[in-house]
């Protein structure tokens, strides 16, 4: 009897969510399910798992959604799937590697290290390590390796990397790192699969969605990215703020007797969209609120506005610009925000083609008069886990 093809469990702990997938190896990586566990710290998380040859997700709501029993829970029920039995490794999103510039096989000394570097991401990596320790003690054969989204972005020259403050600090590893390395690394490997010359271009990728930001990528290595130190720098998200004033934090700790942990928990879950508008973090809702609500339309307008400017300053470093690559949820799926993002960038070269995007198409820019060729193509941060675990344990 013909034994089943090993198979490769992705792990994607967010703050808030937990997304999985398990790929069958081969040539060509063929998913066999894939699901998120979402509403993390409510009274009632919800386990949603798809199947490919099933069209609409299978849902499985559970109580008690701390993060050790939201992993306990998901092995559990993994446990219970046949598939299980045919796992050979288990990849993780890790969002924080410092120096790391290549997925690693996770050992007692570098889950050591990521203890250590939790206060670089307190938002996100205490729970990827809950994961990594949850399937340790259940598996501890079963290798894991860990997937670094900063990694993409060590090709940054110095000058991108270095902050304006005293130099001491860089002792301590205060730099810009850059994050969303997965989604990029997969975008430029699904660029040089369609438009290999291009890739080798002037190429500026924008995921835009709950958490958004942008990278310029020349010959195929990143310079720039709009994402530093933290997840919370750069673009305004849904719930993050983004750039800001650092005396922000002065003035409110004198006006409002703010505390640090208060001010990170506004610019990290209350500001952005939601804190602009009022009402919503979701682009969607947002849009369908703005005729009506003018501070939906300004959350909106402050968007497409910030996104812009990064698209011109990136343009600027590149020295020009010959594609853009529109992912993530708002990205992929909203045709408005792409089409306001891009107006008024016709003196590069920019021009979309109304009818493509409103269809979502997979080159949204126009034959004629655009110089730039503008895409949309969905990201896949799960597949490039899969991918990378494979390349590092080389399974085939």
């Amino acid at each position: 009897m013909k034994s089943a093809p090993p198979c490769v469990l992705t792990l994607n702990g967010g703050s808030s969510s937990i997304r999985f997938a398990v790929y069958e190896t081969g040539p060509v990586l063929r998913l066999r399910l894939a699901g998120k566990i979402d509403r993390l710290g409510s009274r009632v998380a919800n386990l949603s798992v798809t199947y490919p040859a099933k069209k609409t997700p299978v849902a499985h709501p559970f109580r008690d959604s701390a993060h050790h029993t939201v992993a306990g829970f998901l092995l559990d029920w993994l446990g219970q799937q046949e598939v299980f039995a045919s796992i050979a490794a288990v990849g993780h999103r890790v969002v924080h590697g410092m120096k790391h510039s290549q997925p690693e096989r996770i050992t007692a000394k570098l889950l050591a290290e990521l203890h250590r570097l939790t206060p670089y991401a307190p938002e996100h990596l205490p729970r990827e390590i809950e994961l990594i320790e949850a399937v340790r003690k259940r598996h501890p054969k079963l290798p894991q390796v860990a997937c670094f989204d900063t990694a993409f972005h060590r090709t940054l020259p110095r000058v991108a990397t270095l902050l304006a403050i005293p130099r001491r600090y860089l002792k301590l590893g205060v730099e810009r790192y850059g994050f969303h390395g997965l989604s990029y690394a997969f975008l430029m490997e699904e660029l040089r699969r369609i438009a290999p010359v291009a890739a080798q271009g002037r190429v500026i990728l924008a995921h835009l969605g709950n958490g958004a930001s942008l990278a310029a990528v020349k010959r195929g290595r990143s310079i720039d990215t709009s994402m530093g130190f933290t997840p919370t720098a750069g673009l305004v998200m849904g719930t993050r703020s983004g750039d800001l004033d650092p005396g922000l934090l002065s003035f409110l700790s004198r006006r409002e007797q703010m505390t640090p942990a208060q001010f990170e928990q506004m610019v990290n879950r209350e500001s952005g969209l939601r804190g602009v508008s009022g009402t919503s973090a979701d682009v969607r809702d947002l849009v369908a609120r703005e005729a009506h609500d003018g501070r939906a339309g300004e959350a909106i307008a402050l968007f497409c506005y910030q996104a812009k400017k990064w698209i011109g300053a990136y343009a600027a470093a590149l020295g020009g610009v010959d594609t853009l690559v529109f992912a993530g949820g708002i990205g992929e799926n909203a045709p408005l925000i792409r089409a306001r993002i891009c107006a008024g960038l016709e003196f590069l070269g920019l021009q979309l083609d109304r009818k493509r995007n409103a269809k979502n198409a997979a080159v949204i820019s126009t034959n004629r008069r655009g110089r730039v060729k503008v895409r949309v193509i969905r990201t896949d941060e799960e597949l490039m886990i899969a991918r990378s675990v494979c390349r590092a344990l080389e399974l085939s």
